[in-house]
């Protein structure tokens, strides 16, 4: 889904700078206040580009931590099934003992 708004955004915006140039270049206008317009321009996609990285950096930084926490509880989730495993394998060794010990003295 986000790439597809990051997509519709691009389209948007080379649209925008495609038609600008077009209507720049049939526009009558001397050469200072073409030049004028042309700065005016390049300021306003300067400024979307930068808010753009911006909010590209937030969500990096979003995806980051996010991944961050999905390790850290897959470790606890690891050393917890690690736990359970040890304990489910001593309790097994001490029934065999006992049922050792119990086959040893009915025997003897």
């Amino acid at each position: 889904m986000h790439n597809e708004d990051s997509s519709n955004w691009s389209a948007f915006m080379a649209g925008a700078f495609i038609g600008a140039g077009i209507a720049l270049l049939l526009a009558p206008q001397s050469g200072t206040e073409l030049r004028s317009t042309l700065r005016d321009y390049a300021s306003k996609a300067k400024d979307e580009l930068d808010e753009a990285a911006d909010q590209g950096r937030a969500a990096w930084d979003q995806a980051v931590e996010r991944g961050h926490e999905y390790v850290a509880t897959g470790k606890q989730t690891l050393r917890q099934a690690g736990r359970t495993a040890r304990e489910f394998v001593d309790e097994k060794v001490e029934t065999a003992k006992q049922s050792a010990e119990e086959a040893a003295s009915t025997r003897g």
